[in-house]
């Protein structure tokens, strides 16, 4: 019953007359959703190539910019793993996982946006800084 009276209060709250900023206030909710959806949904596609055989092109595509760093941070750990067998545990800092992308003949990821309808494609630079704000994000 109180859930009910609560949702008859929020129907009449919501006939009454409003003031221009409840308006606004709306409008730029909506503005910020947008972007987050753009921000988060942008289709991503990694380009790899990890020796100077052409033979050695391959791709990664995830559904998110942050899904695709972690795509490259699990690469690398894969990479740890096939030189390391018997260990179970890794650690690694910034400097060793920036080593391991310098250590590719050629990196670059395409991003979808979404409001010109194509793919922008991006160098190692980029991934390195993006890589860097994704993990300082796990870091806090």
């Amino acid at each position: 019953m109180k859930c009910y009276v609560t949702l008859l209060r929020y129907l009449a709250f919501l006939q009454r007359p409003r003031p221009l900023s409840l308006f606004f206030f709306f409008l730029r909710f909506f503005f910020f959703f947008l972007f987050l959806l753009n921000m988060s949904n942008r289709h991503t596609i990694v380009l790899i190539q990890t020796s100077h055989n052409r033979a050695t092109r391959t791709f990664m595509d995830f559904e998110s910019v942050t899904q695709a760093m972690d795509g490259i941070c699990a690469l690398y750990e894969r990479k740890l793993k096939e030189l390391n067998p018997a260990s179970r545990n890794f650690s690694y800092d910034i400097a060793d996982l920036y080593n391991f992308m310098d250590g590719l003949a050629d990196m670059s990821a395409l991003v979808y946006d979404h409001s010109i309808h194509a793919y922008v494609p991006h160098d190692r630079q980029w991934i390195k800084q993006r890589t860097l704000r994704h993990l300082k994000k796990f870091a806090h």
